[in-house]
């Protein structure tokens, strides 16, 4: 397959599908399967193991030529004692089908209709089955399953993160066992497949999810939401006094969704809140898989192509220009993950800097809480997927290719300080002439919010600059930043006594109040508290206090 991607298949890819004025939402699971090379042999074991009824709908991408009429409908027909129907443009879903992609052709979900599209671009890697769960995600939400067989490449490595993202389930086949074992080793290697099972173990855990997320849509009682939330505050104790994660900041909904989800994968109804709190007490791995799950590690390279042209055509240029060879360009990138955001930053600075013919130095730092995201990172190491967001121009600069993918160039690694770090409560950087952070404001309650941004006000120098996510604002504090693209989600720092030094955002000690009200503080902690505001309100620069004992 061809390893070049033009820009036309690229947003065909993110594209959302059509809906007809007729659809109507489907009120079942439905699985996407996506298989390549040695695909056909996993695929018959997978509908061989399903019950006769499982009360869903399952989709096969499986690549095909485009040159030639597909037998997989009569291949498969004989295994399975669903329906099996090659897609057509319009086609409603209906539970007990299994629809098979046509050659040539992009397949997507839209309000319980398929709907087929042709490849905008007649040349570059077609990647149908990322294609299908990007819409199958935002169409089903957690009744959406992904399934990720035996193939070559690296398809479906980037859609079965906005399955996860959606709170989907994500399977991928045992590389050990699959003929050919890129596709599946490509899916473990982002961290968001939740299973890797044998084939013959995954039409168990297909239904057993998809019974809990029925039960979930049809039972009768208390909604969700309420049922969990009388228990939230005890699981997000449970997770701050057995991991190192505190969830009290974070927005309830997004808990309550996270949490039935992990529910669901361990066959819990959400009314039964008693037996999943004794699993999580009692069960460290689900305890750490919990927590793992409500951290939502979603990021690729140059997400939002948009936002990166607007940095690389105006806003990097203006960082470099007439900058002094002394004072380096700092960066600091919040809530990393695993990477993809902070590299694709020093990508287009180093491009930048090399095309003025500066030599201003570059300093990188990237932060995020979530340990094992930050060794992703740090390791730099991607698999063959990024060859769908990275220009072959950027591939061949900045990373070197072995058989496990791609691994960034020493050059580029060495520019990036990566630190374990949560915003919320360690101290921030300073001096920063930019920062990034998109996408984890829209998890956290107003209040934390406001804390950040303060935070990033302080980190940045004066008319140091703010990148955030699609979704996300500055808000109004106290006139602190200045908008410069409102589609881009860019600001500028301004004022200075304007905006709350660190620590002071409104209501967050009300906050921190409640969330530790069964914990007394120490006479050490409210005296070191009382220092530190004491300093910061007679000396703005930042400060350190050291004890007798240094």
């Amino acid at each position: 397959m061809p390893r070049t991607q033009s820009p036309q298949t690229k947003s065909a890819l993110h594209s959302k599908p059509s809906r007809g004025p007729d659809d109507q939402p489907v009120n079942f699971p439905i699985v996407g399967i996506g298989a390549s090379s040695g695909g056909l042999d996993a695929c018959k074991k997978l509908v061989t193991a399903l019950p006769a009824k499982t009360g869903m709908a399952f989709i096969l991408i499986q690549h095909l030529d485009p040159t030639h009429e597909s037998m997989m409908v009569d291949l498969l027909a004989g295994h399975t004692a669903m329906t099996v129907l090659q897609a057509a443009d319009g086609m409603p879903i209906e539970s007990e089908h299994l629809y098979v992609i046509p050659p040539g052709k992009y397949l997507s979900v839209g309000h319980g209709v398929l709907h087929l599209s042709s490849p905008q671009a007649r040349h570059g890697a077609r990647l149908p089955f990322d294609f299908l769960l990007h819409g199958l995600a935002a169409d089903q939400g957690t009744s959406a399953i992904c399934v990720v067989l035996s193939g070559s490449g690296a398809d479906g490595s980037v859609g079965l993160k906005a399955i996860k993202e959606h709170n989907g389930l994500v399977i991928a086949q045992d590389p050990e066992e699959a003929g050919f074992d890129g596709m599946p080793r490509s899916a473990i290697a982002t961290g968001a497949v939740d299973l890797v099972l044998p084939v013959e173990k995954i039409p168990q855990a297909i239904v057993k999810y998809g019974h809990q997320v029925t039960l979930m849509r049809t039972r009768n009682g208390p909604p969700p939401q309420e049922t969990t939330l009388d228990w939230l505050p005890e699981i997000i104790e449970l997770l701050r006094a057995k991991t190192t994660h505190d969830f009290a900041l974070y927005k309830q909904g997004t808990l309550r969704r996270r949490i039935a989800r992990r529910m669901a994968m361990a066959a819990i109804q959400t009314d039964d809140m008693y037996r999943y709190l004794d699993m999580l007490r009692t069960d460290a791995n689900e305890l750490d898989l919990l927590a793992k799950d409500l951290l939502i590690n979603v990021t690729s390279f140059f997400r939002d192509p948009t936002v990166f042209d607007r940095l690389t055509e105006t806003i990097v240029p203006g960082l470099i220009r007439d900058r002094p060879s002394d004072q380096p360009i700092r960066v600091w990138i919040a809530g990393c993950s695993t990477g993809e955001e902070t590299y694709s930053l020093a990508m287009i600075l180093r491009e930048q800097i090399t095309a003025a013919r500066s030599d201003v130095k570059l300093q990188v730092f990237a932060s995020d809480v979530d340990e094992d995201a930050v060794a992703h990172a740090r390791e730099g190491l991607y698999s063959e997927a990024i060859e769908a967001d990275v220009s072959p121009k950027r591939l061949a600069r900045f990373f070197s290719k072995d058989d496990h993918g791609y691994k960034i160039s020493p050059e580029l690694r060495a520019l990036v300080i990566f630190t374990v770090q949560d915003v919320l409560t360690d101290p921030p950087f300073s001096r920063i002439d930019l920062v990034s952070c998109r996408n984890l404001l829209i998890y956290l309650r107003p209040d934390a919010q406001a804390k950040v941004i303060s935070l990033f006000h302080f980190a940045l120098r004066d008319g140091g600059l703010l990148l955030l996510g699609g979704s996300e604002t500055a808000g109004e504090i106290d006139g602190g930043f200045e908008v410069i693209s409102k589609s881009e989600r860019l600001y500028r720092r301004i004022g200075r006594s304007r905006v709350r030094e660190p620590g002071h955002a409104p209501g967050f000690e009300r906050t921190l109040a409640r969330a530790e009200q069964d914990q007394p503080l120490s006479r050490q902690t409210v005296l070191a508290e009382l220092c530190r505001r004491l300093v910061l309100d007679t000396h703005a620069p930042a400060a350190i206090l050291v004890n007798r004992k240094l």
